[in-house]
């Protein structure tokens, strides 16, 4: 009985060892991340701010161009303006987001300048320890500071004086709100963001997130540090605005568009992409946006059309390519049309129609921005957008000397905004 034992315990034994599952003697290890850039930037002082001045100006002449024409359609603009080439009058009504005042000269610009400014302040104001909860305070202390002289004595003596007083009030008030929010309570913070702006996926962080790409040392570290600041942004427009300030420091290091334009797929430290069933909306936009020129660069007008018989393909006497770029560009701007949002300043139209122009444009300033503004929409945001992006890529000296001297001359003069200060202020952040 002994003897049985032993055997069939023996048997087990033999039985539960040959069941079990071999090690395996192979481990193929994953794909280690690298940085999109592995060097440092090398930028001496006096290229860093013809860069940085080349941004900030190249910002405000894409605000500039669009500023007569934000939110109209492409065909009133060619009624009025046939194609805007360079930068027009600023003929319009005062309001908070738009310019302080009615009908300014050449050169003006909106909230998409004032934001940069505002920035340079709070750039100054924590040098070494940029962080969202920090910025959250200047904002919510900037609206305090401008709320505060709505009492001051002359309102009490002229009531014309209050109008300028409302509108510094009424454009950060909206921000204040989720901003003082912030400071108080997670639930009273995610109730004042859900409704701001109507609870719409807003360019929010896209007006002032480039900014992050001048003062950073790397497209990731840009990335996360304006990440940090997306505080008034919903979903994946958090996303893109912080893909702006990977793509304006990529800007600092090259002149190739497609290593600027790739930044859109390859910068991802949150994994975006990995999203469940939907992947990274961003890059999807951005492809789809790409493909739409590179679909269009195959239209070709024949010599034999006769253009005077074709409605479809009338040139503005102002545009000075070719019947073929003509017929090009209204490729991509059906699409546009096709795909456009509800809300012309919903941060995925906005990100989409600056991709379509940056790829249309291939690097060229002038070409891209024709291209954002007369196209229309919310088309000084994406001007604004556009001209940091490759005003950094050339710099102040190769900006065109026109627009540059008048964005320059009017900002200063007329609205208290020296982008030259400005560039200077920040020369001392260098990375």
């Amino acid at each position: 009985m002994k003897k049985t034992c032993i055997f069939f315990g023996l048997l087990i034994g033999i039985l539960t060892f040959s069941c079990k599952d071999p090690k395996p003697t192979l481990d193929i290890p994953e794909p280690k991340k690298q940085a999109y850039t592995s060097d440092s930037l090398k930028l001496s002082a006096e290229e860093y701010y013809d860069k940085v001045l080349g941004a900030l100006v190249g910002s405000a002449i894409g605000d500039a161009m669009g500023v007569s024409t934000e939110m109209w359609h492409r065909n009133d603009i060619r009624r009025k303006y046939g194609y805007i080439t360079d930068i027009p009058d600023g003929i319009r009504v005062q309001s908070p987001e738009g310019p302080w005042e009615h009908n300014l000269p050449k050169g003006a610009t909106t909230d998409d300048t004032r934001w940069k400014l505002l920035m340079v302040g709070y750039f100054n104001q924590h040098p070494k320890n940029l962080k969202g909860s920090h910025f959250i305070k200047y904002i919510s202390d900037y609206y305090s500071s401008v709320a505060s002289k709505l009492s001051d004595k002359e309102i009490l003596a002229s009531p014309d004086s209050l109008d300028s007083r409302l509108e510094k009030v009424d454009w950060i008030k909206e921000w204040a709100r989720v901003a003082m929010a912030y400071q108080q309570s997670t639930q009273a913070f995610m109730e004042a963001r859900n409704r701001f702006y109507g609870g719409e996926m807003s360019c929010a962080g896209m007006l002032y997130t480039p900014m992050f790409g001048l003062v950073t040392s790397s497209p990731e570290e840009a990335y996360t540090l304006a990440y940090d600041h997306t505080v008034f942004d919903l979903g994946y427009a958090k996303d893109i605005a912080a893909l702006l300030a990977g793509m304006t420091h990529m800007a600092l290091r090259t002149s190739n568009m497609d290593s600027i334009l790739d930044a859109a797929a390859v910068i991802d430290p949150l994994r975006y992409q990995d999203s469940r069933l939907v992947g990274r909306i961003s890059n999807s936009i951005s492809e789809t946006s790409r493909r739409t020129v590179w679909m269009a660069r195959e239209v070709e007008v024949p010599d034999s059309v006769n253009l005077k018989d074709s409605l479809e393909l009338k040139l503005p006497p102002e545009f000075g390519g070719s019947p073929t770029e003509w017929a090009q560009q209204e490729f991509a701007y059906d699409i546009l049309d096709r795909d456009k949002r509800a809300i012309a300043f919903h941060a995925a139209e906005i990100w989409q129609i600056l991709i379509t122009g940056m790829e249309f444009g291939q690097g060229d300033f002038e070409k891209t921005l024709q291209f954002i503004i007369n196209y229309g929409r919310d088309n000084d945001t994406v001007g604004a957008v556009a001209g940091m992006i490759l005003g950094a890529k050339e710099g102040y000296s190769k900006l065109p000397v026109d627009m540059r001297m008048e964005v320059l001359e009017t900002n200063r003069e007329l609205l208290g905004i020296d982008l030259e200060d400005m560039a200077r202020r920040m020369a001392g952040l260098q990375p």
